[in-house]
C-alpha cells in the first residue's frame, strides 16, 4: 500500500491559529483511522502569508497543494465558504477522493 497524500480544507476566518491547528489534528486522526498511518497531510495553512494576500491569492496557493492530494478532508461548516466549496468543486471534478465532515 502507498503513502496516502492528504489535504485538509477548513474555515479559517475569525479562528486563532491555536483553533485552526486543533482542528486540524482531529482531522488528521479521523484520515489516518481510515486509511491507517501511511498519511502525508499536505499543509495548507499558511502561516507565513504576506500581510497583503488577499483571499484569492490564499485559494491559488491551495489549490497547487490539494493538486498533489489523494484524498481531500473537510472540516465543519466548510460548505459557507467560498474558498472551501471551491476546494470541494474542484477535487470532485478531478477525481480527488473527498471526505466531508
Amino acid at each position: 500500500m502507498s503513502t496516502i497524500k492528504a489535504f485538509i480544507s477548513q474555515p479559517m476566518r475569525d479562528k486563532t491559529d491555536k483553533q485552526i491547528l486543533a482542528e486540524r489534528t482531529r482531522a488528521i486522526k479521523a484520515i489516518k483511522k481510515q486509511y491507517g498511518e501511511d498519511v502525508v497531510v499536505l499543509d495548507s495553512f499558511f502561516q507565513g502569508a504576506p500581510h497583503d494576500a488577499k483571499p484569492l491569492w490564499f485559494l491559488g496557493q491551495s489549490i497547487l497543494i490539494l493538486s498533489q492530494a489523494d484524498v481531500a478532508y473537510f472540516i465543519g461548516d466548510w460548505k459557507k465558504y467560498r474558498g472551501c466549496k471551491a476546494e470541494n468543486m474542484l477535487a470532485h471534478e478531478y477525481g480527488i477522493k473527498t471526505i466531508e465532515e
